[in-house]
């Protein structure tokens, strides 16, 4: 069957794609960009709107629709979608990352971090939309990730239990 040759519908928004892998970039505001670009990159920076790519295995993160491509050498800051689980920044305003919520679980049992954003949204005090690469709340990132924190802790756990090797607060971690 042949693909539509219809004309796109004035006022539809073109699905862009990141140009090396064929992910569908999300938007993000210029003013994101160029905050977070390097000096050099901020050189290259031409008029367009700009995509976010979050493929883990792609070294893009920003894209727009000619083709013009950031990645991650081009960004002043550790993009955490660009590299593995264990010690990525999640919150770029407040400085929540994956090492702090391991270690408040790990010394308290729960991570208050979502909480504590939330505190922080609620005194005006967020610039995800300037500060996180993806230009939008960390938030949502912030559930996910103490969810594969705790996922992961728990899985250390058992580990040690299996052995042999596990302490009483390791244990009570692990029967919550």
């Amino acid at each position: 069957m042949a693909e539509c040759s219809c004309p796109e519908k004035p006022g539809e928004p073109t699905v862009a794609r990141c140009p090396r892998n064929g992910s569908i970039g999300t938007g993000v505001d210029r003013q994101t960009v160029k905050g977070l670009l390097t000096e050099e990159a901020l050189r290259r920076l031409t008029p367009s709107d700009y995509r976010f790519c979050a493929d883990a295995d792609c070294d893009v993160v920003y894209f727009d629709a000619n083709g013009s491509c950031f990645g991650t050498r081009d960004i002043r800051v550790q993009v955490w979608h660009k590299h593995p689980f264990g010690d990525r920044p999640m919150c770029y305003c407040f400085g929540e990352s994956e090492v702090s919520i391991r270690r408040e679980i790990q010394t308290t049992g729960t991570s208050s971090a979502v909480e504590r954003i939330r505190e922080h949204i609620a005194a005006g005090r967020c610039a995800c939309k300037i500060r996180n690469p993806r230009g939008a709340c960390c938030l949502g990132d912030m559930i996910a990730a103490i969810k594969r924190v705790e996922g992961a802790l728990r899985s250390e756990v058992a580990a040690g239990e299996a052995l042999g090797d596990i302490h009483a607060g390791q244990r009570d971690f692990l029967d919550r």
